[in-house]
């Protein structure tokens, strides 16, 4: 999304973001190198005429200093484009931004599920593809976090599904997509059930390695456990656990299914009830304590994974 949102600020000034005259692409290691190279840039001109683009992709609060100086003696008409990772409000590159008549910070989160079905719809309809609502939650639930990684399989998608335009549906989906979104969370939650702590630690560190923000795990986590405590609660009322399993929207990945329905069966409600509400206080504790996230994070899963009655079972 940071990408999508600089090169569309750009193009309001410069068409081709290849033109080598008008676009210039620097780092924030370029800057540390060379402070006046902001300055130097916002002020040539162009030989070809028109107004310039300068794109600063990497930055960080390490070159606060150098931006603040460029804010303080404008030169040129250039319009910069800083891309960053994610600011806390503390940040003082962030708060600089914010802080400037010449200057404007603009947050992009992290597609959820929320944001995710009107992404995937826009894309599909390019194709001339609709979508059923089964399909649409199945594929809201496994993409999302890099918008990039969700663009460039929705494209897959609509590829297989071919030229004509039709429908597509949750077993287009699964054929097409199952086995390659964002699977990485999933695993992690099947082992975190499971018990399985050796592969949460792989799983985790895979996680976070990728990118995956701590609050995005937390909440992946908790949607496996509402799902189980779903399921279980079905169970309680008398519903066999493949009717209880049915009622799941989206329906369980048949690939995924047994493992699902063997947790379902492991663990008690009151455990899980437990384990969803360990996961929602740790969120909490991530966006409010000032705590490392990531080891708050992972201190959670590593706690639910040990109280797993199918770990006790493994051990046995």
């Amino acid at each position: 999304m940071v990408r999508e949102r600089s090169e569309t600020l750009a193009k309001t000034v410069v068409d081709d973001l290849k033109d080598p005259f008008r676009v210039t692409d620097l780092s924030a290691g370029d800057l540390k190198d060379d402070p006046a190279r902001l300055n130097d840039e916002a002020a040539a001109i162009s030989m070809m005429g028109g107004r310039r683009v300068v794109r600063i992709r990497e930055t960080s609060d390490g070159i606060t200093a150098v931006v603040k100086d460029f804010f303080a003696n404008l030169p040129g008409d250039a319009f910069v484009v800083l891309e960053a990772g994610d600011l806390p409000a503390r940040s003082s590159l962030r708060k600089l931004f914010e802080g400037e008549k010449a200057g404007a910070a603009i947050a992009c989160y992290r597609d959820d599920r929320r944001s995710l079905p009107g992404i995937i719809q826009a894309s599909l309809s390019n194709y001339g593809h609709s979508i059923t609502p089964d399909a649409l939650a199945y594929l809201s639930e496994n993409l999302g976090g890099d918008r990039q990684v969700t663009r460039r399989e929705v494209d897959k998608l609509a590829l297989y599904k071919g030229q004509t335009a039709g429908t597509i549906d949750l077993d287009d989906v699964t054929a097409c997509v199952g086995d390659t979104a964002d699977l990485t969370l999933d695993d992690l939650a099947f082992s975190v059930a499971s018990g399985n702590l050796a592969m949460v630690e792989r799983m985790l560190n895979r996680s976070f390695q990728e990118g995956s923000h701590a609050v995005t795990i937390l909440r992946a986590l908790a949607r496996h456990f509402h799902k189980l405590q779903f399921v279980s609660g079905l169970m309680a009322q008398g519903l066999s656990m493949d009717d209880a399993a049915k009622k799941l929207r989206p329906p369980l990945f048949w690939k995924t299914a047994a493992q699902f329905k063997a947790q379902a069966n492991a663990w008690p409600q009151n455990k899980l009830a437990r384990a969803t509400a360990r996961l929602l206080e740790t969120e909490r504790e991530c966006k409010k304590t000032g705590a490392p996230a990531e080891i708050l994070c992972s201190r959670a899963l590593f706690e639910i994974s040990a109280a797993s009655p199918l770990r006790r079972r493994q051990r046995r």
